[in-house]
């Protein structure tokens, strides 16, 4: 009787409270795509359940079965002899059930041992769509609810019956869920909320979230401290309706005066604690999220909460202040912060911070009432799915854009790497091991990387070039590289930004290959009468006969010795001569044209004495023109 009478208290808060707010629930739905029969081709609108897991970044096609016995799929399919599992290369198992007569989270249980991928619930009725959520009787198997793995949506009435139908006139339905889009992406950071109480004696979801907390812990800091998500933590409250202020039932549940209220954690006034104790601590841990948010980690709330429901718990009586502040202090946070946030609780006025999380409760945008413990919201939208790691962290790395997910959305156990098996498709230089092939949360993609500072360009799916000046350092940037003989030739060049040209005495793509080229049969070198030439790889040899020296750069042969005699050797004195001669002659040309212009100044000096000149005003001499 004292439970029906807590309970009831408890449902007036919640209908007094809310529709004061004048606030909305939010059903999260997602796009059903029919892709057969051409009869009922087209896309729906499904709801997504709030147990299981929904594919959050991925798709999945199936093909639907409508079971002929069992169809509320409220007891087991192998007492019927029914199974869902799919063949060798088939497509997976979408099986449509009723809605009715159990919870929605046991057809969900007796679907998936059946082996059905997805189930889908056709609504008995015809109405706006519905969250399908987990139950809430403390009496329902537990186990079963935590160990649900495939999602579950809910579709309208008209749906289940066109599908049912089809399937009737034995029309293969064929269906494709996309969750790609089911979270928004507006920037490189993903902000997340978790709506969450310190209450440890409400039951297997109290069991449930505490062990989510200690699980997601990680994960949760590694996505803070990298900058990668913006975390805030929140709290559910009610206030007590003004003609219930003065019953046992509001001051034992509630703190500054019947306007914060949260129910009896055992939801029995007579023992253990009350529903005051739980806005209190509700309250210290928003404030210790903001003390440490303030001094830049607000990552220790999940250290706080985490060991708080370990060193704290109700059933050891040390859910209390004094075991709080303990806990508080071995993290190094100063407790009177703690205290000045929390203020008095006994005093009958407002507090700021609950008072802020109340207001965060009514639903704005595209994002509904928060009415659900637990509830995390995604990018402003709620999460519907298990209250899981893995499921919670795939749910997460979906709200980044794509190529923009931090390393740890990479992980195994969140999803495959594509680029493990032929490279994704994509373009790979096996001998240094560098690759196109890029994974991410969504799926590959092929992009040329960056590597050691070097740009690849190209189109990431056939070709990758190094470009820039580091290039060569890199597989020689592509081009071609021999050695022999100690000689080592490339045809990357540190000056070109980008392409390959074989090296002089070379000729090719300078890609794959370059050949040597014959200098000596290609006539292009050592062609002097005396010269006598020999091919080298990459180069030549050129000699002279007998005592004649080789001088590459003009291609000819002179002589060392003095009392030889021939061509080149007059010929070199000639070209001597001839250079003494202008130089002889430039030097007498310059000499002359300073002497002349000697020999003019010191003319027009004397004249200047006894004449006047042009450039005197007056025609005067100079001599007058001083005086």
């Amino acid at each position: 009787m004292r439970t029906k009478e807590v309970r009831l208290i408890v449902m007036v808060w919640i209908i007094v409270g809310w529709s004061s707010c004048m606030g909305r629930f939010v059903v999260e739905k997602n796009n059903l795509r029919v892709t057969s029969p051409e009869s009922i081709r087209g896309v729906y609108e499904c709801a997504l359940g709030n147990f299981g897991v929904p594919q959050y970044g991925g798709s999945m096609s199936g093909a639907v079965l409508y079971p002929k016995a069992n169809q509320k799929a409220c007891k087991n399919f192998d007492g019927f002899d029914i199974s869902f599992r799919s063949r060798v290369a088939g497509l997976p198992t979408f099986v449509l059930v009723d809605r009715g007569d159990c919870y929605f989270t046991l057809k969900a249980w007796n679907a998936q041992r059946a082996g059905a991928a997805t189930i889908l619930v056709a609504d008995n009725r015809p109405e706006q769509l519905i969250t399908m959520d987990a139950p809430e009787d403390e009496t329902t198997d537990a186990d079963y609810l935590q160990n649900i793995t495939i999602p579950s949506a809910l579709v309208s009435r008209s749906l289940g019956s066109a599908i049912k139908t089809a399937i009737a006139h034995g029309e293969p339905v064929h269906i494709s869920l996309d969750w790609r889009e089911a979270l928004p992406h507006p920037n490189d950071r993903v902000a997340y909320e978790l709506w969450t109480n310190s209450n440890d004696e409400c039951g297997p979801k109290c069991d449930a979230q505490i062990q989510f907390l200690k699980r997601f812990k990680g994960a949760a800091q590694i996505l803070e401290k990298g900058g990668y998500t913006r975390f805030t933590p929140h709290y559910i409250t009610w206030y007590c309706p003004e003609a219930f202020l003065a019953s046992r039932q509001c001051k034992s549940q509630c703190i500054n005066g019947g306007r914060y209220c949260a129910p009896d954690p055992e939801q029995d006034f007579s023992r253990g604690y009350n529903g005051k104790d739980v806005i209190v601590q509700n309250l210290r841990q928003a404030c210790f999220f903001r003390v440490t948010n303030e001094s830049g980690k607000p990552w220790l709330w999940w250290d706080y909460v985490t060991d708080f429901a370990i060193r704290c718990p109700m059933k050891e009586e040390k859910y209390n202040k004094k075991c709080a502040d303990q806990v508080i202090h071995s993290l190094g946070v100063d407790v009177k912060k703690i205290d000045h946030c929390i203020g008095d609780i006994e005093a009958n006025t407002e507090n700021p911070v609950l008072k802020e999380e109340q207001h965060a409760q009514v639903g704005k945008g595209s994002r509904g009432d928060v009415t659900i413990l637990p509830t995390i919201v995604i990018n402003n939208r709620q999460y519907r799915g298990k209250l899981q790691r893995s499921a919670v962290l795939k749910a997460l790395c979906s709200g980044f854009r794509e190529t923009t997910e931090p390393p740890i959305c990479l992980t195994e156990d969140i999803e495959t790497n594509e680029c493990l098996q032929n490279n994704g498709g994509c373009w790979e230089d096996k001998t240094t091991n560098i690759s196109a092939c890029r994974d991410t949360f969504r799926g590959r993609v092929c992009q040329c990387p960056i590597v050691q500072g070097v740009k690849f360009l190209g189109d990431g799916y056939t070709h990758c070039e190094a470009s820039g000046a580091l290039r060569c350092g890199i597989n020689n940037g592509g081009c071609w590289k021999q050695t022999q003989m100690g000689k080592t030739y490339s045809a990357c060049r540190d000056d070109h930004s980008k392409g390959c040209k074989c090296p002089p005495g070379f000729k090719g793509d300078g890609l794959k290959d370059c050949q040597d080229v014959n200098e000596c049969e290609e006539k292009t070198a050592c062609q002097c009468r005396d010269c006598k030439c020999k091919n080298t790889w990459g180069s030549y040899e050129c000699s002279c006969s007998g005592s004649l020296l080789y001088i590459r750069e003009h291609d000819i042969c002179i002589s060392t010795d003095k009392d030889a005699r021939g061509d080149v050797s007059w010929g070199v004195i000639w070209i001597i001569f001839m250079g003494l001669s202008a130089a002889a002659l430039g030097a007498y040309t310059i000499y002359k044209y300073r002497i002349r212009t000697y020999m003019d100044s010191e003319i027009r000096a004397i004249m200047a004495q006894y004449m006047p000149l042009d450039n005197n005003p007056n025609g005067q001499p100079s001599s007058q023109l001083e005086l």
